[in-house]
């Protein structure tokens, strides 16, 4: 079996000196290549928290993250923000596309940060990602030219640009209506199923988070439940016949 993209061991994270918040209490998790999990939770479970522990945007009080088979709390700033380049791409509630660029120059920026440029095949690769996503001609459009689900969609794009093995997804269909919310979750499983990459995605929307092949349930900053969707489709449909 391949080595998991995420390995959280026993961690924690708090917050505060003389008094300490605890986000989050001895948490394990693995996220193997190519799964697609979505982390549930209400308000402070410490759903937001893993993710950006996961992300190497904050670094646990205990315990060892891994991601890719790196130990963060090994890595200086350089080194983690080649992971974060290299690695891992983001997609959040708000798309955060600067408006003052095309939904192509957007998509290009991760490379310009991390390689100086963009070669003729990363052109040719986020031209094909914008075909993916239904907007290949919108290339020279600004994000204030664009519905709030296509530009959702050109943040994706752009999260994808590096080819990275792993997305985090932060609520990324809740500042969308229903609709488009859940035009978005298809494209992150088909991409998912499709291209092989891995997703830790945010969500509170339980209903999306079913079509998920995993669920990670939080509450007070343990993880309550962990479950593959699938795996209980057969129990759940028994439960129904005998009541």
């Amino acid at each position: 079996m391949s080595k998991p993209i995420v390995a959280i061991r026993n961690v924690s994270k708090g917050y505060g000196d003389e008094v300490i918040t605890w986000a989050l209490r001895e948490v394990n998790l693995c996220v193997n290549q190519g799964e697609f999990v979505a982390i549930v939770g209400a308000s402070g479970s410490g759903k937001s928290t893993m993710l950006n522990l996961i992300g190497a945007l904050d670094t646990p009080t205990h315990g060892v993250i891994e991601i890719d088979g790196s130990d963060t709390s090994q890595l200086d700033e350089p080194g983690l923000a080649a992971l974060r380049g290299d690695v891992i791409g983001f997609v959040f509630q708000f798309h955060y596309l600067l408006s003052e660029f095309t939904i192509f120059e957007n998509a290009l920026m991760p490379l310009e940060i991390r390689k100086g440029g963009a070669t003729r095949d990363d052109m040719d690769w986020i031209k094909h990602l914008f075909s993916r996503v239904g907007l290949e001609h919108r290339l020279g459009c600004r994000p204030t030219q664009l519905s709030g689900g296509q530009q959702q969609r050109a943040a994706i794009v752009r999260a994808l640009a590096n080819r990275p093995k792993l997305i985090l997804a932060d609520e990324p269909t809740g500042n969308l209506d229903s609709e488009n919310g859940v035009l978005v979750f298809d494209l992150l499983t088909e991409l998912n199923s499709q291209l092989g990459t891995s997703f830790v995605l945010v969500t509170h929307d339980d209903e999306l988070a079913k079509r998920a092949q995993r669920i990670v349930s939080m509450i007070d900053g343990k993880i309550a439940a962990d479950y593959e969707v699938a795996a209980l489709e057969p129990e759940a449909a028994e439960v129904g016949r005998r009541a």
